[in-house]
């Protein structure tokens, strides 16, 4: 089995808890031991945000927690934990992906581009500063919740609660304007391919994360707050 960590959290003096999405079995968590000892130490560094492994999982029935046996990285990520811009959108990527996939079922489709998503990361030279931006967008076709681009008409408005592009504005207040819908529009282009011809200043890169966001807590309520938009804010000054 393969998985990517998505957030591990302390449960005891001598357990933690890994919340890992597999490729076979989707979100699952695992109990990890804790220690001091030099092996322990080596298994710790193995669960920082985003890292991709392979194991052996091993489940009790009537328990939520597996065990892992065997654990070893997957793709070793060389760049991802030495580049603070990079393990800064590690954070945000795993804090989002923590909070907003739950299901406890296979889904290759998100896994791999989760897999694929993280390995750009780690290998990305030329436009780091919008792969959030750029994932945050193509992830809204995984879980079911990607915009209807092809309702785009030119001075359009776009309807946040439908996902659709309409000619008048909607009677609800969660509206992106006719400029706003438009600049949507332009960033539907946008893959880890060409991501970095998009020119953004600091303004409208962070007024892009706050409208994401607040798409993705209208169509899933587990987002909530986050921690970490606030320190892409601020990275990125």
């Amino acid at each position: 089995m393969r998985g990517i960590v998505l957030h591990v959290l302390k449960y005891s003096d001598k357990n933690s808890i890994a919340h890992i999405f597999t490729d076979a079995r989707g979100r699952m968590s695992f109990l990890i031991p804790q220690g001091n000892t030099r092996a322990a130490r080596m298994r710790n560094a193995m669960f920082m945000p985003l890292s991709i492994l392979e194991f052996e999982a091993h489940t009790t029935p009537g328990r939520d927690l597996a065990s892992l046996k065997d654990a070893k990285p997957f793709v070793q990520l060389c760049r991802l934990y030495a580049d603070p811009v990079k393990s800064s959108i590690a954070m945000f990527v795993s804090e989002l992906l923590t909070r907003s996939i739950q299901e406890s079922e296979q889904n290759l489709q998100l896994w791999q581009y989760l897999l694929y998503s993280v390995k750009m990361l780690d290998s990305m030279g030329e436009g780091t500063a919008n792969f959030h931006i750029c994932f945050l967008y193509n992830l809204g076709a995984f879980i079911g919740i990607q915009p209807d681009t092809g309702s785009y008409r030119y001075r359009y408005w776009f309807d946040m609660v439908n996902g659709v592009f309409t000619p008048t504005r909607p009677t609800h207040n969660h509206v992106l304007n006719p400029d706003e819908a438009k600049a949507l529009f332009t960033i539907s282009r946008m893959n880890f391919s060409n991501l970095h011809h998009f020119k953004f200043s600091h303004q409208q890169r962070n007024a892009i994360l706050d409208t994401a966001l607040q798409y993705f807590r209208l169509h899933n309520s587990t987002v909530g707050t986050m921690r970490s938009p606030e320190i892409l804010r601020r990275i990125f000054e």
